[in-house]
């Protein structure tokens, strides 16, 4: 699989880790940065992770921020991109069988090495079940992006299984 990973300046150690990780697994990296604890912003690797998955370069991400939170909300701004911030197995698995998540973010600052690189591996291993109410669900993701601005205040909720 090819895998791009990225981080700020907090996830650069973590990112190393897992970057050997995946090696070791054989998967094909491209590492977007950072290099060194010097700061720098998060959306600017938010944005390469996901620019790398939208062309096509890279089937899958990891995102790497001090909590998770930053890069995740600035994943999630790029179309097709389905970023989810996992600190736990269940939802790394989840995320990908259930909402086809393309993208794993992870808190440097919460969680160890070890724990990082099971989420990893599950994330990796797992594929989109594409049941059709799975599929129904990420084509309503898929519509929201593309909605630019409301059409009304009025809000459609369908009741289904």
């Amino acid at each position: 699989m090819r895998i791009v990973i990225g981080t700020d300046h907090a996830g650069v150690d973590l990112q190393r880790s897992l970057r050997k990780a995946l090696q070791e697994e054989g998967h094909k990296i491209i590492d977007v940065g950072a290099r060194d604890h010097k700061p720098v912003d998060y959306p600017d690797y938010a944005a390469a992770v996901g620019r790398m998955i939208q062309r096509g370069r890279a089937d899958r991400g990891v995102l790497i921020c001090g909590s998770g939170v930053g890069a995740s909300i600035a994943a999630n701004k790029l179309s097709g991109i389905r970023a989810g911030l996992c600190h736990d197995s269940y939802s790394a698995r989840q995320g990908v069988e259930h909402d086809d998540m393309n993208v794993l973010v992870l808190g440097a600052r919460v969680i160890g090495v070890e724990l990082a690189r099971q989420l990893l591996k599950v994330f990796v291993d797992a594929k989109f079940s594409g049941e059709e109410r799975h599929r129904r669900r990420v084509e309503k993701i898929s519509h929201l992006e593309q909605a630019s601005q409301p059409e009304s205040d009025k809000v459609s909720v369908e009741k289904t299984a």
